[in-house]
């Protein structure tokens, strides 16, 4: 990660550093993160620190904060990771690092998935809520596949560009970058109807086992069978998937064992992506990187 248009290695009054994010942080990221009960593992942290900008404050060599940001070509991002040691909290490290992130992220708009804690943080720095992610996890029930209009398979290299193109009208985003590596890393399958592209999910190691999503589909059905058609393939394994309140998955993924455990607030600070659709997110990639 780098830390542009920011003066860093500043320390205040208490000796704590900001400084860019780097490699020698990741152990006492995943230390902070574990002090949290924030279940990502350090190989989560090192691919957030490869695509994506940041800073840490330090303290006598430990870290004891976090914040980063991922860009989305040149006018969207998205920002998370944003992380205060309890026993430092309630001192503006939690501001100070917010406030180094938007001026090396700025004039982008910013999105981000805030705990309750974190909401008055954000209002502050002009972010505005426009909706909810609930976080479902668990180990699923083995159930029949959704009746599907279309055709679900594995994904094919060949259909990348198309799935960019598809993910771009889902989100109004360029996440070319982030999705070549999580395909890199995880499995993904696609929905075609008529020949054509209509959806796609995408899994892969992430926290406590693994993580179902981006999920873009036309419609909750069709998500439903991409997540079903995905949960198949991994067995009985624990399974995470964020998922906007809106996407009508909530009841039939607790019917599946899939419980709903926290929820956070989805903010933006700017203009808003825009979506064309028909296709719409139904799953994140996690809640950072949205």
């Amino acid at each position: 990660m780098t830390a542009a248009a920011y003066p860093v290695g500043h320390c205040d009054n208490e000796d704590v550093a900001l400084l860019p994010f780097s490699r020698a942080h990741l152990e006492g990221a995943l230390t902070l993160s574990q002090e949290m009960s924030w279940p990502y593992r350090i190989e989560d942290w090192d691919v957030a620190l490869q695509l994506g900008h940041g800073f840490v404050l330090q303290r006598d060599g430990a870290v004891i904060g976090t914040a980063a940001w991922w860009p989305y070509g040149e006018t969207h991002a998205s920002a998370g990771m944003i992380i205060v040691a309890k026993a430092a909290q309630g001192r503006g490290y939690g501001a100070r690092l917010m406030d180094a992130l938007l001026k090396s992220a700025r004039p982008r708009t910013i999105s981000l998935n805030s705990t309750a804690e974190g909401i008055t943080l954000y209002r502050r720095r002009g972010f505005v809520p426009t909706g909810i992610i609930h976080q479902h996890q668990g180990i699923p029930h083995q159930s029949h596949e959704t009746p599907r209009s279309g055709l679900l398979r594995p994904m094919a290299a060949s259909e990348f560009e198309a799935i960019a193109r598809l993910d771009r009208t889902a989100t109004g985003l360029e996440r070319r970058q982030l999705l070549n590596r999580l395909f890199d890393s995880g499995d993904g399958y696609v929905l075609l109807r008529d020949g054509l592209l209509c959806g796609y999910a995408i899994s892969r190691l992430f926290g406590r086992g693994h993580v179902i999503g981006p999920v873009v589909a036309e419609n909750p059905t069709d998500a439903r069978a991409l997540i079903e058609f995905t949960i198949a393939r991994l067995g009985p394994v624990f399974v995470r998937i964020d998922t906007p309140a809106s996407s009508q998955l909530g009841e039939w993924l607790e019917s599946i064992g899939l419980r709903l455990v926290s929820d956070a607030t989805t903010m933006v600070l700017g203009t808003p992506a825009p979506w064309t659709g028909p296709a719409r997110m139904f799953g994140l990639a996690n809640q950072s990187f949205g």
